[in-house]
């Protein structure tokens, strides 16, 4: 059972979502505007937030960037549009799936069961992870430490969400190796994940910005045109 925050301004579509939701035995939380939406997961602290894209008071993307700046939670968004613009921003902002009205609830709940289920599994990954032996991965200046769970630059410690921590693990266990977005799709994100290749992008433009001196012209994870990226020292 997760906590489960749903906003969403369309009264029948929030109570739909929210009865699916109970009936799989999560606690819900509803909000029908944008404000009242950020009160609540700030209240609350949810696992996962449903979170719709067209909101009254505050957007659902301001809602999300807020969000997402403050504490772990997943986000599924909900959008009316069906351009590829909305469902990008909505992944560079930190959502980290999206599903496109009109759906079906079997879709949405299986998307919401199955971010649940990859978070928990690595959790359970980082929490064997740092009972293991010492394993320190270092490249340059960037170190990794799997025991500590914990990326450093020039030895400070640089905050990173569990996706990007797995992503820059699996760059650097594979140094100077060009790897495909399938290939880190399926090594990161595993076999049933459905948001498509673009999150790898999502995600090593934000490891370049947390990682490179310059996330513009970046010296470590570098894109293979027609292939994908490598990691070099």
């Amino acid at each position: 059972m997760s906590n489960i925050l749903v906003i969403e301004d369309d009264r029948s579509i929030l109570e739909t979502v929210s009865y699916n939701l109970k009936r799989e035995g999560h606690t819900v939380r509803t909000a029908e505007d944008g404000v009242t939406g950020l009160r609540l997961a700030r209240e609350a602290q949810p696992d996962l937030i449903v979170l719709d894209l067209m909101l009254p008071r505050m957007s659902g993307l301001d809602v999300c960037r807020q969000v997402r700046s403050e504490m772990p939670v997943l986000i599924v968004m909900l959008t009316a549009r069906d351009e590829e613009s909305a469902k990008v921003v909505g992944l560079e902002i930190g959502a980290d799936d999206y599903v496109t009205k009109p759906f079906s609830m079997r879709e949405l709940m299986a998307r919401v069961q199955a971010l649940l289920r990859r978070d928990r599994l690595s959790r359970e990954s980082a929490e064997s992870d740092s009972a293991a032996p010492a394993s320190t991965l270092e490249v340059g200046a960037i170190v990794l430490d799997a025991t500590a769970h914990e990326v450093r630059r020039g030895g400070q410690p640089i905050p990173v969400r569990p996706k990007e921590y797995d992503l820059l693990e699996y760059f650097m266990r594979h140094l100077g190796q060009a790897l495909s977005r399938d290939q880190i799709l399926e090594a990161v994100w595993g076999y049933s994940y459905s948001g498509g290749t673009r999150t790898v992008d999502v995600h090593v433009r934000w490891l370049r910005e947390k990682l490179e001196a310059d996330p513009g012209q970046p010296t470590h994870i570098l894109t293979v045109r027609s292939v994908g990226y490598k990691f070099v020292p």
